[in-house]
């Protein structure tokens, strides 16, 4: 789960994979803005196939946050 986050991620904001941390914050570490990260989590439910409801955004401070709760939920 956590390479398919990281390569979402890699692809969208044009970043290498490798540099991605399970401790990266997605806004200051990653540069994504709220529409990066909304982005992110739409492809993450069209790929994965699970719902993510709007008040469960406000957790994903990290890839590691975004990692876990798909693991959770997935």
């Amino acid at each position: 789960m956590f390479d398919d986050v990281c390569k979402i991620l890699a692809d969208q904001l044009n970043l290498n994979a490798a540099d991605i941390t399970a401790d990266s914050k997605l806004v200051d570490d990653l540069g994504a803005d709220s529409l990066d990260v909304l982005q992110m989590l739409m492809v993450i439910e069209d790929t994965k196939g699970v719902t993510i409801p709007d008040e469960d955004l406000a957790g994903f401070r990290t890839v590691g946050d975004v990692v876990a709760y798909l693991e959770q939920h997935a």
